[in-house]
């Protein structure tokens, strides 16, 4: 499968300019972060939580984990879980599961970034492959997604 043709089009119609970078193939964002000699804070991996009875996409670096306990509260509910893997693959027909990319404009779902994300200028992520990423001005993407910014990560130092 090859980058995600909603997206490549959606880019090249909003006149955005992205760098297309081919990797080999990486299934965790972190280890496509190292291949491509990208800094871990800057390479988003998108996480998808079921909030009630919808669906949100969740952006954060990919070397830190989504805190459900912080987005229960973001969102005034107790019932935040993660997708499960069938739930994904019918969000993102388009996209190899664990792939997609953080422009949950194209799937009809809110996009929530994690604060720590919005302080890079660029943003690296999956482009719907496990052998593709792009990178772009994370400027460039806010203005296109219009993301709500929250705190939600756990970084690697609280998990421990």
């Amino acid at each position: 499968m090859s980058v995600s043709r909603m997206l490549k089009e959606y880019l090249d119609r909003e006149h955005v300019h992205y760098d297309m970078l081919p990797h080999p193939e990486a299934f965790r964002a972190l280890a496509i972060a190292h291949v491509l000699k990208t800094p871990e804070k800057e390479m988003a991996k998108v996480v998808i939580v079921k909030v009630d009875e919808r669906f949100v996409m969740a952006v954060l670096p990919a070397s830190w984990q989504v805190d459900l306990h912080r987005l229960r509260e973001i969102f005034m509910t107790h019932h935040v879980r993660l997708a499960t893997e069938d739930e994904v693959k019918d969000l993102f027909p388009d996209c190899e599961v664990g792939a997609m990319p953080p422009f949950g404009i194209l799937y009809g779902l809110p996009v929530y970034v994690d604060r720590s994300l919005i302080e890079d200028e660029e943003i690296v992520f999956q482009a719907g492959t496990h052998s593709e990423a792009i990178r772009m001005r994370y400027a460039d993407f806010a203005a296109l997604v219009l993301p709500v910014v929250g705190e939600f990560h756990r970084s690697p130092s609280e998990v421990r």
